[in-house]
């Protein structure tokens, strides 16, 4: 039997921004909206007219847009208890939003209706079927959302499909399942969905969220229950902890249980529309995310990167390319020489993993991380220690001695920090000496070796420093503690990161700040090696 054609209902633009840290501009909205309707999706919930300034700015721009495929929906609730509906403010603010679709919640808990609402179920029954029906017949097309479904089923099932029966009778076209709360287990959930499917001959859908960590699993099982429409949020954005992370859950939908998806064409593009979403958020994006994370399919350990370089799945799932993400091999002491061949072809170089020289070369990966150095994440430093030990490479520069000196101007509040650099540049016997100036030592220290570095190697001019992180790598040593450096540094094409490590964080940033240069250095060509 062929499984039907899932909805993708995305509501990251209104329940994603709902989390901590989440906004959007109204016209970062109409970009991701965009963006949204390229992939596939089939709805996307624009927000709340009326609720805010910026989504009232956000349903003016979508009207002048023209979306190919996704349909927008106005969020909002049922008309207020003892109010006619046609006098409902809010209702009048859902229509004149000029959607296609209107999704409105209702509850359905009788907790929530008569302690929240205040008012009677019967009420709370014809606040439903009057709120659906005058949409209907503004001709917009209807989602009901059965709030906090799962809680008022298991308070009073009996009730909790009457509330869906009004709806139904109002003319929705879809009505959602919605674990408000995020706290059913999966076998009960499925065992509900099941049910209402059974009684009630209607399109259903499910919206999870991941209070108890099972968003995506609630939302898969819903599925498989026999629901057809999937409401949730990229990257799993929302209120408390979030809601179910579409990034999980079309993969899973679409590669592991075989449902037909719109957007499946699209699911290539994946991770870089899961990471277009963080930036635009302006956060950072997470490492261990499945499926489109960094980490999802990096290997660390030797007999892991061995048998993934000779069947990639298997100790892969599946293949990273079908959701845009791609293998990745963590350097660390667990490697051995089947990650180093891999991981350096990955990089352009070709080493035989049985080399005499891959015993030594082990031994001071293994040396060099037990001081400090992190190699995973410094592919550039890995890069440059690669060339020095397979390839000969020899620095282009002997450094003679660096002085940096730090002054704080109390008066004014100034910081002030000079470098001293002594080089010896290629082979030549005069000693190249240059003094910078920077609000920090190791600004300080940067520009100096640069300034040294130009008139020899031009191209260096290109190189900036992007970002520094520093790590105490022991505790209850104080002062005297390892410290470890991660550079990251670019050009106008590409960047790279770079580590250092020593008692000294001037010194572990010296480290960093070499190993920036001699990979530029590599990269162009402007380099010896030894004879």
């Amino acid at each position: 039997m062929q499984k039907p054609t899932i909805s993708i209902y995305d509501t990251t633009l209104r329940d994603g921004t709902q989390g901590e840290g989440i906004s959007f501009s109204a016209q970062d909205k109409v970009l991701l909206a965009e963006r949204m309707d390229a992939f596939g999706f089939d709805y996307i919930e624009g927000g709340w007219p009326g609720s805010n300034p910026r989504d009232m700015e956000f349903f003016e721009l979508a009207a002048k847009t023209t979306f190919k495929h996704a349909k927008i929906a106005a969020f909002g609730s049922t008309r207020r208890a003892s109010l006619a509906v046609e006098n409902d403010a809010q209702i009048a603010q859902l229509i004149d939003a000029k959607t296609p679709v209107v999704t409105i919640f209702g509850k359905t808990w009788s907790l929530h209706v008569t302690e929240v609402l205040k008012t009677t179920r019967e009420e709370n029954l014809k606040m439903i079927e009057d709120s659906v029906a005058y949409l209907k017949s503004h001709d917009r097309e209807v989602i009901y959302d059965a709030e906090h479904f799962f809680d008022g089923y298991e308070d009073n099932p009996e009730y909790a499909i009457q509330t869906l029966a009004a709806a139904k009778r109002g003319g929705a076209d879809y009505l959602v399942l919605c674990d408000t709360n995020g706290g059913t287990q999966v076998s009960r959930l499925t065992d509900i969905v099941q049910k209402i499917i059974q009684q009630i001959d209607h399109p259903i859908g499910i919206h999870c969220h991941n209070d108890s960590g099972l968003g995506v699993a609630l939302t898969l099982a819903g599925i498989e229950a026999g629901a057809t429409m999937v409401q949730g949020t990229i990257n799993g954005y929302g209120e408390r902890v979030g809601n179910a992370n579409l990034t999980s859950i079309l993969p899973n939908l679409y590669f592991k249980l075989d449902y037909a998806l719109n957007c499946g064409v699209h699911l290539k593009e994946l991770r870089s529309f899961s990471l277009d979403v963080d930036k635009l958020a302006n956060i950072p994006s997470n490492k261990k995310m499945p499926f489109v994370g960094d980490s999802a399919f990096a290997h660390k350990g030797g007999v892991h990167a061995n048998a993934a370089k000779k069947v990639a799945h298997s100790y892969e799932h599946m293949r990273p390319e079908q959701i845009g993400n791609r293998q990745r091999i963590l350097l660390s002491d667990m490697s051995g020489g089947s990650s180093i061949s891999l991981k350096a072809r990955q990089m352009g170089i070709e080493i035989d993993e049985k080399a005499p020289e891959m015993r030594s070369f082990l031994a001071e990966i293994k040396r060099l991380e037990n001081i400090g150095y992190e190699f995973e994440n410094a592919d550039a430093s890995f890069f440059v220690l690669l060339e020095k030990h397979f390839n000969g490479f020899q620095d282009p520069f002997e450094l003679v001695s660096y002085r940096t000196i730090s002054e704080v101007v109390r008066d004014g509040n100034i910081n002030i920090s000079e470098a001293v650099v002594k080089l010896r540049i290629e082979e030549s016997p005069e000693i190249k000496l240059t003094i910078s100036e920077s609000s920090g030592p190791v600004g300080a220290l940067d520009q100096a070796m640069r300034s040294a570095f130009i008139a020899h190697f031009p191209a260096l001019e290109n190189v900036e420093l992007l970002d520094y992180k520093v790590r105490i790598l022991q505790t209850g040593k104080g002062t005297n503690s390892t410290v470890q450096v991660l550079m990251k540094s670019g050009d106008q094409n590409k960047t790279w990161w770079t580590c250092g490590a020593d008692f000294s964080i001037i010194e572990a940033s010296y480290q960093a700040l070499c190993d920036s240069f001699r990979y530029y250095l590599l990269e162009h060509g402007a380099t010896k090696s030894a004879s």
